[in-house]
């Protein structure tokens, strides 16, 4: 039987909640430029699934990886952190 990775997890700023049953959210991380060294800011748009429409821009939001649930929903929210 294969095993599988583990389950990504992330934290992010809500972007939009205009969609229904979904959120756009920022998710920033750090990395480091492999040649040059220098430590950059790298942030990504992800679009969430939100059963319930209980997340509001501004909001700090946790969410985990999960299978296609749309053309490109790929995250599921697991809570609105503030």
């Amino acid at each position: 039987m294969e095993e599988r990775g583990r389950v990504k997890i992330r934290k992010g700023v809500v972007v939009s909640d205009k969609p229904d049953k979904a959120i756009v959210i920022k998710i920033d991380r750090i990395m480091k430029h492999q040649k040059y060294k220098k430590t950059m800011k790298v942030s990504s748009k992800v679009m969430v699934h939100d059963e319930k429409n209980e997340a509001k821009t501004g909001d700090k939001v946790k969410v985990r990886e999960v299978r296609a649930l749309s053309k490109n929903k790929r995250w599921r929210l697991i809570e609105v952190l503030k």
